[in-house]
């Protein structure tokens, strides 16, 4: 009888956004609730003008959110809520989410009319650049878009969750892509996945549709594929702006949309969204192991 999982890899890192499109934290260790990594994207900003939540992947409006870096005062407990944060603004001031003019440093450093909120609107949305991701000239194509897709109500995840990323994509970008500086940071993963030594293929295709294994407690589906946008390509911390990697995604990894969309090619794809099937507290250096079989709907 053939094994019901397989080694997959190494949990190597772990990351959480306290605001959503602000750079986060590397942790050594989180708590997986089934709002993915505790903590994660606690915080947004509301536009005020629109009603939206302020998401880089409209560049225009809200590039210097990645020129922003949040950090929460105190860890995240479950069940309570989210705790203060100190957030770094382009120019190097730190302010305090506690601050009673919170919301007036943040609209002055981003040009707009900003509420920092920790709870999403019922039906959230927020802008998108949705233009061509080969390169190819265009009008840039800005969108309007539902989030949450296979996430919790409440959130602000764009889709799902969890974003989970391994070491064998990046390999193969660096590959595809030699000029460029491919750093995980760039893809706002949750989790990165050691894979085999050598490995150089888009692992997680390969996933979709199972699941991860963490030890000893934590059971992801992994549910479909991760199309990237403008975001990867932008300047964020010390990375430089870099076209060149939508482009060499875009004519090397498109993958049909297994869950949300099925059968629908998703172009320019790297790592893979999750939904937590069972909870509980991983560590860097965890083991990660593949169920052999696809997932059986839940119960």
């Amino acid at each position: 009888m053939p094994p019901r999982e397989q080694p997959a890899g190494t949990v190597v890192s772990i990351w959480r956004y306290p605001v959503k499109s602000m750079q986060g934290e590397e942790i050594d260790g989180a708590a997986i609730t089934e709002r993915g990594v505790l903590g994660d994207r606690a915080y947004a900003l509301l536009d005020r003008e629109t009603g939206h939540i302020a998401s880089a992947k409209h560049p225009g409006k809200w590039g210097a959110l990645l020129a922003c870096r949040a950090a929460f005062a105190e860890p995240p407990r479950p069940s309570a809520p989210p705790p203060p944060l100190w957030i770094t603004l382009p120019d190097g001031a730190v302010i305090s989410s506690a601050q009673p003019d919170v919301d007036r440093a943040l609209s002055r450093a981003l040009g707009r009319d900003v509420a920092l909120v920790s709870r999403a609107p019922e039906s959230p949305r927020r802008e998108a650049d949705r233009s061509p991701v080969d390169g190819a000239a265009a009008p840039t194509t800005i969108v309007e878009e539902p989030m949450a897709l296979a996430a919790p109500a409440g959130t602000f995840f764009d889709v799902a969750a969890l974003h989970v990323l391994t070491t064998a994509t990046l390999d193969r970008l660096r590959e595809l892509h030699p000029s460029g500086r491919i750093e995980a940071a760039r893809f706002r993963p949750n989790l990165v996945v050691a894979t085999a030594p050598g490995e150089r293929r888009f692992v997680e295709n390969g996933w979709l549709g199972h699941a991860l294994t963490i030890a000893p407690e934590v059971r992801l589906d992994i549910i479909d594929p991760c199309p990237r946008c403008v975001v990867p390509t932008l300047a964020q911390g010390a990375l430089p702006r870099d076209p060149g990697l939508l482009r060499a995604l875009a004519q090397h990894n498109a993958v049909a949309s297994a869950t949300l969309a099925p059968g629908v090619m998703l172009p320019a794809v790297a790592g893979a969204y999750a939904t937590v099937r069972r909870e509980g507290a991983i560590r860097r250096g965890a083991a990660v192991r593949l169920e052999a079989a696809p997932l059986s709907p839940p119960r």
